[in-house]
């Protein structure tokens, strides 16, 4: 289908969002100042995969440069469509480049399938205008903002040239604090999970995937955050252990719902009554001061 395909390993949905002077070093030449792993976007690529067209120190817009035509498959999930609006946000500037990209909305995780499966797909492929250029920069600063209302304020335009981007939006905005308990919809399913009758603090991550905003490690990181509150919802185990021996299994102890776990399930209490909050959404940073909700009932964006 193509001389070469690769794939972005960029994530923006769980934690502080890179700076914008991280993300575009990230794409130069590989340097010193690409000293960690990761630092460099072809990071995790196969050496053999750009025979014929560079080495893995290549930058993104150099390697750009050698071809006549571009397509950007993008998967549906809110992750993939972050990394869409931020990567044509980029691109905007360099019209050498965006002259030769053309936009293929996939249905489903491409990497989910054989190569020779997807090689016989025939999605529609779509030139990058303008208006999808303009509409990029827009999101992508509106999930950079200070505050969440810029993409609430998006759900109200029309949203048709990126056709998966109001859906991502919506799940997205579903991980801000519940109106009620102070929790993210990821969140509050995994305390209905342990509610269930599961403890395995694998088996809870993992069944986060059907929301596709985590991926199953940023799932556990947030699971270990709700035992690390100072009133936790949920236990891990023996304080012996710390929350990541207990979650990667170096400990037998399981995942148990506390009193206020039980409450914050039954909907009856709020997580940041008994503790203070401090963490990202997007741009945004929550504080007990600034604590921004969602009305999963009514979809209402709720000012602090």
């Amino acid at each position: 289908m193509a001389n070469i395909a690769l794939g972005f390993c960029m994530r923006f949905v769980f934690g502080q969002l890179p700076s914008a002077e991280q993300l575009l070093m990230g794409l130069e030449r590989r340097s010193a100042k690409h000293c960690n792993p990761g630092d460099h976007w072809l990071d995790e690529v196969c050496r053999d995969w750009l025979e014929g067209f560079g080495t893995r120190d290549i930058g993104f817009l150099e390697l750009c440069a050698k071809f006549d035509s571009i397509e950007v498959w993008i998967d549906p999930q809110p992750n993939d469509q972050l990394v869409l609006v931020w990567l044509l946000d980029l691109l905007r500037p360099y019209k050498e480049i965006t002259t030769k990209l053309s936009l293929v909305h996939t249905d489903d995780s491409v990497a989910d399938y054989a190569a020779e499966s997807v090689a016989k797909w025939k999605l529609p492929a779509f030139e990058v205008a303008d208006d999808h250029l303009v509409m990029a920069s827009r999101a992508w600063r509106a999930y950079r903002a200070e505050t969440p209302k810029s993409c609430f304020d998006l759900l109200m335009t029309d949203l048709m040239i990126f056709p998966r981007l109001r859906s991502a939006l919506i799940a997205l905005l579903e991980e801000l604090p519940d109106k009620v308990t102070g929790l993210g919809a990821s969140e509050m399913d995994m305390l209905g999970c342990v509610n269930e009758g599961h403890t395995d603090p694998k088996y809870i991550s993992e069944a986060r995937w059907y929301r596709d905003v985590f991926e199953e490690g940023e799932a556990s990181d947030a699971l270990i955050a709700l035992a690390e509150h100072s009133a936790p919802p949920v236990l891990l185990g023996d304080p012996a252990f710390d929350n990541e021996d207990r979650y990667f299994g170096r400990s037998e102890w399981r995942v148990t719902l506390t009193e206020l776990g039980r409450s914050l399930v039954a909907r009856e209490d709020d997580l940041w009554r008994h503790n203070p909050i401090k963490r990202w959404w997007g741009g945004t940073e929550l504080t007990n001061e600034r604590l921004w909700r969602w009305d999963r009932e009514t979809r209402l964006l709720i000012a602090p």
